[in-house]
């Protein structure tokens, strides 16, 4: 069954634009061009997740995520906005944004958020796992001992950490603020750099297999392909 998306953005051509395309990427869609039409379809119907501009008439994208959390805390959320004001990001994120993306962006982008955010859940259950045999490796996370072929390593707190989550994300995107937030747990341009330290660490120790590779995703995150 397709994940479905309640998408309310007062701009009706890029509205319907963004909802062909995610359309297109296997989304459900319902397109709401206002607060009011935005809160009426979310009591109505049941959602995934949703994407709210910020400046809407008659009930702006903060009022309407108030609401839609009082209603069901655990619905994710991402605002779109034209404005990349700190403020409007801080008050985003504290009614309990799962994303802030400002306009122009990367639809492809948009895209990638999505499904981290939706398989975030599905993550979080399967957190529990120790151990992963993945193409010609095996991790345990547990005893931080890693094997790539006849290699074997142990591996530090940190890497250990980095690399469960890339494993958890296989083939999929794993966010940059996610993994600092769970692991460094702050997010700055400090910990940003020493997290693509040990993301450079983690690809040497994995460059022995060549059915992986752990890439750069728009600068926003990465992924941990499986080739084979």
């Amino acid at each position: 069954m397709s994940n479905r998306i309640l998408l309310v953005e007062d701009d009706q051509s890029f509205g319907a634009v963004l909802k062909d395309y995610l359309t297109i990427n296997n989304f459900e869609v319902t397109l709401a061009t206002d607060g009011e039409q935005g809160l009426k379809e979310f009591t109505e119907n049941e959602f995934d997740i949703c994407i709210f501009d910020v400046m809407m008439p008659k009930k702006d994208g903060f009022t309407l995520a108030e609401d839609v959390k009082r209603i069901d805390k655990n619905t994710p959320i991402i605002f779109l906005t034209a404005r990349n004001m700190r403020e409007d990001i801080l008050k985003g994120y504290q009614i309990g944004a799962d994303d802030y993306i400002t306009k122009p962006f990367d639809t492809e982008l948009l895209l990638y958020k999505i499904k981290a955010i939706l398989q975030r859940s599905a993550v979080m259950e399967d957190e529990e796992q120790e151990q992963f045999k993945i193409s010609n490796i095996f991790f345990d996370s547990m005893l931080r001992h890693l094997k790539v072929g006849d290699n074997e390593y142990k591996l530090s707190p940190k890497e250990n950490e980095l690399l469960k989550l890339l494993c958890l994300h296989r083939n999929d995107f794993m966010p940059r603020d996610l993994a600092l937030r769970k692991i460094w747990k702050k997010e700055n341009y400090f910990t940003a750099r020493s997290m693509d330290v040990y993301i450079a660490k983690l690809r040497k120790l994995l460059k022995d297999d060549d059915g992986l590779e752990i890439i750069n995703v728009h600068g926003e995150g990465f992924r941990l392909l499986v080739k084979n």
